[in-house]
């Protein structure tokens, strides 16, 4: 036989590089396409992709199916009584949920089979190795009954298991309401108890234009529609079309891979499925990795390569797959993950200890790293760079250094790198280095010789700004260049580097006077900013950057000092630590500070100790400045900042590269930041979180406008200032044409004028196609007056309505208050601006209407409706941001009642608002008992009407569960369990066999079975929903 030599061999990556649309090669489509023809179509499409088409319509029939796929992959055969009990004890486990089946997908995809005979056999769910072995079918119009019968559009099958579910909807639907449908199917009847369809791992919505992906994942917060992702090519152009995504993403080999390769289970029992641009980052460094060690080309820059993503698109996760996946390469020995000590908070490190025990903790000690280096079972190596210097400077011989080695770095743009740089290149003889950066060192804000480039080698992946934020995946920013303050203008307007860095200028800007009037502002608008100016106090929390030590000292104790006598005071916490003076590799660079606090002047360290002892007292923890106890600080800290319980965090250096914390939406700024100090400080505000969250809020109390055009010119694109800074006030006032999409967005005026000549009344909104058209209309304004909060022009303007226009005593204090000259009241008088009890009454029909839609829909699944609903999104994160809760309710109860002893005029304005509150509206008829039952005028203070409330709540709590168990006929232990538990979790879940439990003795072929579940599953859902957030006990 022949021998061939390889000339060349193709890259074969999954996120493409080239790929000719179809709308290109041929001719488009003339007419209209039903979603029967569209899901016809995208079968055959597949068929013709190599997919085989079983018909497949009941769970008997896919369990069979299943059977024959298993039996194919791994070359054997059950008998029936084998393949029962492989059912049972492993495949379809009873008491399995979502998590435990998709961690067998994941991890424990090898079952240790006993056979009748007595001969074991790992029984394989899925080939990683080879991938190309696992077969792909795909079903359609699978039916499921969980609490409702749906039928699923398109599901596909790996060797037999519903791994990937497609929700197609007909051209023209909002693809958020295909979103919406396949979240609420999650909650209803994919996870009937005993189904395979607990095994899916990705959702598929298209509406044939647009396309997207997302993981099936029971994490609230990742489960919103913006975590859902369009394929893409290696240069990030988005591929929408569901004919362009079939050929792409469907391609088989591709699908095994996302499937099986680019997705990862965390240690909190998240399935994350990773993004185009995080699987072509990882494609080409694992190509890299092989080219260069085919040609011997270690050691040096052309070696390796850069990954620039832009801060916040998940480089972590991209970095660490690509960190995982080198150690599967035969040829390499040892695969180094290098962090940043800082960015090491609790979660990251419990997920890296899971693959590299002793390597990971906060310590200086090399110990623990020397001890990997020397086991064999252990490839991947995740260290900090700090301590990977120290191994480097006392290890004069180690064999490690002679081997072939990975190295990648989380951050390459930390100022230690220098130093680790120099040795690495003396010590290790055969490596081969990658960074991930989201701010690249350029010749044009590079201080020294150095660039990324030239230490790692050519850049092999981008994902700028721009891309993120045209993907949705972070936000834009909006910049408030406040400088309100005129005696301070010229200072803080300096540009000049020398006179930014004199002590008289440190000094004029920690002017007492300067300290307060900021001081002042960031307390007057801190809840309008952070949206927690609603009763709830839901919303986001703040960041403070200052520009030294003694600044963030002078804030800390005027804002404490401003609010001590406030009964809602912000928790307002500090850190900061010695920064060495270093030399920097990049303009604007913030100076590394460490965990050393000895080299801390006196008066600073004083100032942290007081700052720490005021946090015990606030959170009744016991941390103090020494090394380790500081380094427990730093964690706690960034710990309660994620999950709000620090509302203000005042920060000097730390905290500001690096920290992930998506509640954060709001930076003020009062410290000179440029180039890559600037991005990488505004993106600690721009991650999503939810629809409320439209944009990161950065008001600068210095001027930094000509900084920040320029730092988003060097690490954005040529268009990048229109897409990555917000509009301005004005736009949203008036209306404007969004670049990027080309639609015209109408402004707030037109939106309010129409609102009020369309629907003066909303009690007269009755027919269906009003109820659309209000409905399209106030989400419109929903959506435009959530953007518009932020803006401080609008607060004034809200704040003006409260004002008497005829009393000129409150008109200056408006004006000395906010700034304002009269030219700015008689602009904002010509607004038509809606009254909040009108909003109140519109929140409450929109509230209504939404209701109604989904009992409709529900009730009369077959009949067709006149009026087409298709391109309605009913705004529910954005009536939830504005959401009040009891307590707050319960407060107004008695503020009312101070002012009207007319319980009929009180409970209609009560009424009034809690209809207007999506949360409480179930607890309406509960409120309102409470009104008439009880004697408010006794009641003497706000503390005494919540007690009394609450007590009368939990009373009727315990009746209206013992009532409910004794009409239904419950089983009275097992039903108090279910209801206990879910008003813990404050919903009525049905997944599992609690509910089952609960029932009255019944056999499940009985047909009357299922309508009594049906029916019990319907009240006891009222009365959590009713009850819920009430306490006490059954």
């Amino acid at each position: 036989m022949r021998q061939y030599n390889t000339i060349a061999e193709s890259k074969n990556f999954i996120v493409l590089d080239d790929y000719a649309k179809y709308s290109m090669v041929s001719e488009p489509l003339v007419g209209y396409q039903t979603e029967f023809a569209l899901e016809r179509e995208f079968i055959q499409d597949l068929i013709n992709q190599g997919y085989e088409n079983p018909t497949i319509k009941s769970a008997e029939a896919m369990l069979a199916n299943a059977r024959t796929q298993l039996q194919e992959l791994n070359n054997m055969v059950f008998s029936d009584g084998e393949w029962a009990r492989y059912v049972e004890e492993y495949l379809d486990k009873p008491s399995d949920n979502l998590v435990e089946k998709t961690r067998k997908i994941h991890d424990n995809y090898i079952h240790d089979f006993v056979f009748d005979d007595g001969h074991i056999q790992n029984i394989y769910l899925v080939d990683k190795k080879d991938i190309a072995r696992n077969k792909l079918q795909v079903i359609s119009q699978f039916e499921q009954t969980g609490t409702h019968a749906n039928r699923y559009d398109v599901s596909i099958l790996v060797n037999g298991l519903p791994l990937v579910q497609i929700e197609l909807k007909k051209r023209g639907v909002a693809i958020r309401e295909a979103f919406n449908q396949v979240h609420r199917y999650t909650k209803e009847s994919f996870n009937k108890e005993n189904s395979l369809f607990k095994y899916l791992q990705i959702f598929v919505i298209s509406n044939g234009t647009d396309s997207r992906y997302f993981a099936n994942t029971v994490e609230r917060n990742k489960n919103s529609f913006d975590f859902t992702m369009n394929w893409a090519k290696a240069d990030n152009t988005l591929i929408k079309d569901l004919k362009d995504f079939t050929a792409t993403f469907f391609q088989k080999n591709t699908l095994l891979n996302v499937l099986l390769t680019y997705s990862v289970f965390d240690t909190s029992d998240t399935l994350l499925v990773m993004r185009p641009y995080q699987i072509a980052a990882t494609e080409r460094i694992l190509w890299k990795i092989k080219s260069s060690y085919q040609v011997k080309q270690w050691s040096k820059p052309e070696g390796g390569g850069y990954i620039w993503h832009t801060t916040g698109s998940g480089k972590t996760l991209t970095s660490f797959k690509a960190a995982r996946l080198a150690t599967e390469l035969e040829f390499i020995d040892k695969v180094f993950f290098v962090v940043d000590r800082k960015d090491l908070d609790f979660q990251t490190m419990k997920e890296y200890q899971r693959f590299s025990p002793d390597s990971v903790n906060g310590s200086e000690s090399t110990a623990g790293l020397k001890r990997n280096l020397d086991k064999d079972d252990n490839k991947i190596i995740v260290t900090t760079i700090q301590k990977l210097n120290n191994l480097m400077k006392s290890e004069g011989e180690l064999s490690i250094y002679q081997k072939q080695v990975v190295f990648i770095f989380d951050e390459c743009h930390r100022s230690q790198f220098g130093e680790a740089q120099k040795l690495l290149r003396k010590k290790f003889k055969r490596y081969y280095q990658f960074g991930f950066t989201g701010t690249p060192i350029f010749p044009e804000n590079a201080l020294g010789d150095e660039t990324t480039a030239s230490v790692f080698g050519r850049e092999l992946h981008s994902y700028v700004i721009t891309d993120a934020i045209r993907d949705e995946k972070v936000l834009k920013f909006k910049v408030d260049y406040n400088d309100v303050r005129p005696k301070f203008k010229e200072i803080e307007s300096e540009q000049d580097e020398e006179k930014l860095s004199s002590a008289e200028h440190k000094k004029a800007m920690l002017h007492p006077a300067r300290i307060k009037e900021i001081s002042q502002y960031i307390l007057q608008n801190f809840r309008i900013k952070t949206h927690r100016n609603q009763g709830g106090g839901k919303g986001f929390n703040a960041m403070f950057a200052v520009s030294s030590v003694d600044a963030a000292k002078c804030y800390y104790e005027e804002l404490n000092r401003l609010q001590k006598d406030n009964e809602n005071s912000l928790k307002i916490a500090t850190i900061f630590s010695f920064a060495a003076n270093e030399e920097q590799n990049a303009v604007g660079e913030i100076p590394d500070e460490t965990f050393e606090l000895s080299a801390m002047d006196l008066s600073a360290k004083e100032f942290l100790t007081k700052a720490i002892a005021d946090y015990n007292a606030m959170f009744k923890t016991s941390y103090s400045v020494d090394s380790k106890e500081f380094q427990n600080y730093y964690r706690d800290l960034a710990k309660r900042v994620k999950s709000k319980e620090v509302d203000l965090i005042i920060v000097v250096g730390m905290f500001l590269t690096g920290f992930d914390a998506p509640t954060l939406n709001t930076l003020f700024v009062d410290k000179s930041l440029r180039y890559h100090g600037l991005m990488q400080a505004f993106s600690r505000t721009n991650r999503i979180y939810n629809a409320t969250k439209t944009f990161g809020n950065i008001v600068t109390f210095r001027d930094l406008e000509a900084a920040t055009i320029e730092a988003i010119r060097t690490f954005g694109d040529s268009s990048t200032r229109n897409v990555v800074l917000e509009k301005s006030y004005k736009e949203y006032l008036e209306g404007f044409t969004d670049i990027v999409t080309g639609e015209a967005r109408r402004g707030y005026i037109e939106v309010v004028k129409e609102l009020n000549e369309k629907f003066p009344n909303p009690e007269a909104i009755v027919t269906e196609k009003d109820k659309k058209e209000f409905s399209k209309l106030f989400g419109e304004y929903l959506r435009v007056e959530n953007i518009l909060q932020n803006y401080d022009e609008f607060t004034h303007l809200k704040a003006l309505q409260s004002i008497d226009i005829n009393d000129p005593q409150a008109i200056e204090a408006f004006k000395e208050a906010y700034f304002i000259a009269d030219k700015d009241i008689a602009a904002m008088q010509e607004l038509e601006v809606l009254p909040n009890r009108t909003i109140q009454d519109y929140r409450s029909t929109y509230n209504d209407i939404r209701d109604w839609f989904r009992r409709e829909r529900s009730s009369k699944e077959g009949e067709e409706s006149k009026v087409d609903w298709d391109d309605v999104v009913f705004e529910v994160d954005l009536l939830k941001s504005q959401e009040i809760n009891l307590d707050y309710i319960l407060e107004l109860i008695f503020e009312h009642n101070k002012k009207t002893s007319d319980k009929i005029a009180l409970i209609e304005e009560i009424r009034r608002v809690i209809r207007a509150s999506i949360g409480n509206r179930a607890k309406e008829s509960l409120v309102v008992d409470y009104i008439n039952e009880t004697d408010i005028d006794a009641i003497c203070d706000k503390p005494s009407i919540l007690d009394s409330f609450y007590s009368y709540a939990q009373e009727k709590l315990r009746v209206e569960a013992a009532q409910l168990i004794a009409d239904e006929n419950l089983n009275e232990q097992e039903a108090k369990r279910y209801i206990s538990t879910s008003l813990k979790r404050e919903y009525a879940s049905e997944n599992g066999t609690e509910l089952n439990s609960i029932l009255p003795k019944m056999s499940p072929l009985n047909p009357q079975y299922l309508t009594k579940k049906q029916s019990v599953f319907q009240k006891l859902a009222s009365f959590v929903e009713k009850f819920k957030g009430i306490g006490g006990k059954l």
